[in-house]
Formats: structure tokens, sequence, C-alpha cells
């Protein structure tokens, strides 16, 4: 009774095999007749069923009914007919995956531990000559804003010249369109806002040989790996990339003052300090930032002659830099705020009185640079509120030149008018 029920078992699981195979058969026939809705159904089952879900056979008829698809819309095109771009690129997508299986199944050994490839040779074929167009599939889905599909697309052509079934046979030509390809693939995964596939395809890309092209630069595919770790909040991996970039493109404007300010804003001054000196070699043009910068540094030292020298460089280049005028002005006012902190411990009167008169000095000094920087954004009509930072700090050299001895009196009641304080 059991031997009778396992050769009945047998014989079932041999019919159903059997009928498979017959749906896969069905199949192929719906497709050479070009109905490709029913190739479709028919293969999906063969596809899903454990007798012919491992057959090579039934994953390239499935990559083939994509390429029918493609191929009857591109003959379309060919031969001046209406065509359906849709359809012709879903179905060049559509082909591909079931292709690269089929092959990795006929890769597997046999019982015997051969191994008999019977459909590498066409698959290859078709593969090649489709290559070229998954670059026209990725510019139609990203004017159609389906911007996953265009990353694959773009990702297709960049895979394909690097398939085993390809390797060592030199069938394509990897020149500045290929690297071009590869930039496309991660723009529209980063427009698809899939930040987890767009580092993966930079780091794919990072990690290739790079070849000079004239649609961007080996330093961008950097600055990009930086911009993704920053919406993914990874400041670690941010801070990290930036130092590579920094030692990669030492003349990128990029990396090294990103860098900077990175190591300002958690306090490493130290270091950013180690990095200004490179940024401003690499960028003598950008004095009123940088300089500026670096004098910002030193006055936080409490080293104000540094602190001058810098300024000082800044408006040689500029002398309309803000940035420099108010924080060569703060430079000064910071000294004199210094000095009368310490004559009021001093009862000393001849000290006093020398004091006093440096107090004035650096008070006189910060005035000009202070007044120049408040009429520029007076003129660029900044806003109120940075108007009236600058209008407090006039206020207070005035106030306390007139302490001093030194007559300020209608400036300061001109600028707590402004103010709206002298009432």
């Amino acid at each position: 009774m059991r031997k009778f029920f396992i050769l009945s078992l047998l014989t079932t699981l041999s019919f159903l095999a059997c009928a498979q195979k017959g749906v896969v058969k069905d199949a192929s026939r719906a497709l050479k007749s070009n109905d490709l809705k029913e190739a479709r159904t028919l293969i999906k089952q063969a596809t899903e069923h454990e007798a012919t879900a491992n057959d090579p056979d039934t994953w390239k008829l499935a990559g083939d009914i994509g390429d029918k698809a493609f191929e009857n819309e591109r003959s379309n095109e060919m031969l001046g007919k209406k065509s359906n771009e849709e359809v012709m690129y879903n179905g060049l997508m559509e082909s591909y995956d079931p292709y690269l299986k089929a092959d990795s199944l006929a890769e597997l050994p046999d019982s015997k531990g051969r191994v008999r490839n019977r459909v590498r040779k066409d698959i290859s074929s078709i593969l090649k000559t489709n290559h070229p167009f998954y670059i026209n599939a990725g510019v139609y889905f990203n004017e159609k804003n389906k911007f996953k599909l265009a990353s694959k697309s773009f990702e297709i052509y960049w895979d394909i010249p690097t398939l085993e079934l390809f390797e060592g046979k030199g069938d394509f030509v990897i020149d500045s369109t290929y690297q071009t390809i590869k930039y496309y693939s991660i723009i529209t995964a980063i427009q698809d806002k899939d930040h987890e596939r767009a580092l993966k395809l930079i780091k794919r890309a990072v990690d290739e040989p790079f070849i000079e092209n004239s649609a961007y630069e080996e330093s961008d595919l950097y600055e990009l790996m930086a911009s993704e770790y920053i919406q993914k909040g990874d400041s670690a991996n941010y801070l990290q990339t930036l130092k590579v970039g920094a030692d990669k493109f030492p003349e990128s404007k990029y990396f090294i003052p990103n860098l900077i300010n990175e190591y300002i804003r958690s306090g490493q001054n130290d270091k950013a300090m180690d990095y200004l000196d490179q940024a401003i070699l690499n960028d003598p043009t950008n004095a009123c930032d940088l300089n500026s910068v670096k004098a910002a540094l030193y006055a936080e030292r409490g080293e104000y002659d540094n602190a001058e020298k810098e300024y000082t460089k800044a408006l040689a280049q500029d002398d309309n830099c803000d940035r420099a005028l108010e924080g060569l002005a703060v430079n000064y006012i910071l000294q004199a705020q210094n000095l009368k902190d310490k004559t009021a411990q001093i009862s000393d009167r001849k000290i006093q009185a020398e004091n006093d008169k440096k107090t004035v000095e650096f008070y006189q000094l910060a005035l000009p640079h202070l007044e120049k920087f408040t009429d520029n954004l007076k003129t660029q009509k900044a806003e109120e509120s940075v108007i009236k930072s600058a209008l407090i700090k006039l206020q207070n050299v005035y106030y306390n030149l007139s302490n001093l001895g030194v007559d300020k009196s209608k400036e300061l009641d001109k600028v707590e008018e402004e103010l709206g304080t002298n009432q």
C-alpha cells in the first residue's frame, strides 16, 4: 500500500511538471503570435511554480516577452510609424532581470558537475544590442518624473558592461558617455529622495576608475556624498567625507571651507585654523570671508594683533568687506573695554590717565570702520535688526568717547534718535 502511494505521488508530480512545461510552451507560442498579454499571464505561472521556476528557459522566455514589447515599438519608430514610448521602455526594463536570472540558473552545474549554458549566447547578444537604449529609457522616465525608473535605467546601462557574461570580451567602449551615465543614475536617485540608494551608487562610482567628461568632475561625487550624509543626519560620515575630499581635492572651494565651518561649530578652532591657511592659499580672492574668519579665531583667543593683521588683509582686497569692517571695529572695542575694566581696578592716577589715553585710541580706531559698516548696511537695505545691532555698537563707542573727554554728543544724539531711545 505504501509503495503504491509513493508511486502514485511520483506520477502526480511528474504529471504536474509536464503540465508546467506545457505552460512554458504555450507562453512561447503566444509570444510567437505576438499575444504578449497571454504570454505574460502564462509565463508568470511558470516562474512561480516549483516545477519550472528554476528552469533557465522559463526566465529566458520571460525576458524575451519584455524584449518583444520593446522591439515592436522600436520597429514602429524606425519605420516612421507611431510608437508607444511607455510600452517600449517598460518592455526594455521588463526584459533585464529575467535575462540575468536565466543566465545565472544556466551557470549552475548539472548532476555530473557540467555547466551547459544554452541561453548565454542569445542573452548576451540581446543585451549588447539593447545597451544604448537604456540611456533613452532613463531620459524618458526622467522627463515623466519617474525618477526611480530613470535611475534604474541608467544603472542598467552602467551595469551591463560589468556583467560576467561579457567578461574579457571587450564588447563595450568605456568612455566619457559611460562615466556621465553613472552621474545621471546617481542624480535621479537623489531626485527620488532615495538617500540609501544614492549613497550606494556614489560609493560605487568613487571606487571605480574616473573618466574625464564634460558633465561633472570627480570631486562632485564626494560633494554629493557629503550632501547625502547631511540629508541622512549622519554628521560623523559627513565630516569624514569632508576630510577625504579636502585631502584628495585641496584646491576645491567646497571641502575645506565646510570642514572649517564644522570645526568652528564644534569648538575645534585649532583644527579650523590649520585648514584656513590652505583655504586662503586655494582661494586668495576670497580674503573678505577667509581672512575675516581667521581674524575672528585669533580675536577669540585674545590675539588681537594677529586678528588686526588678518582683518587688514581682507580690507586691503575689498575696502567694503562688511565682515572685516565690523570685525576690526569690534576687535578695537574689545581691547578698549578690556583696558577700561583693568583701569577700574587701578588706583594710580598716572597709570589711569595713560590707560584712558590708550582706551580712547582704541575707540577712535574702531569708529571709522564701524561708521562705514553701518552706512553700508543702510545702503544695502539690510534687515532692521542687523542695522539696529550696528547702531547699538556705535552708541556704545560714542558714549564711551564722550565720557573720556572726546565730545561725540551730537553723534550720540543722532544714533539714539535712530534707535528711538532719545526721549
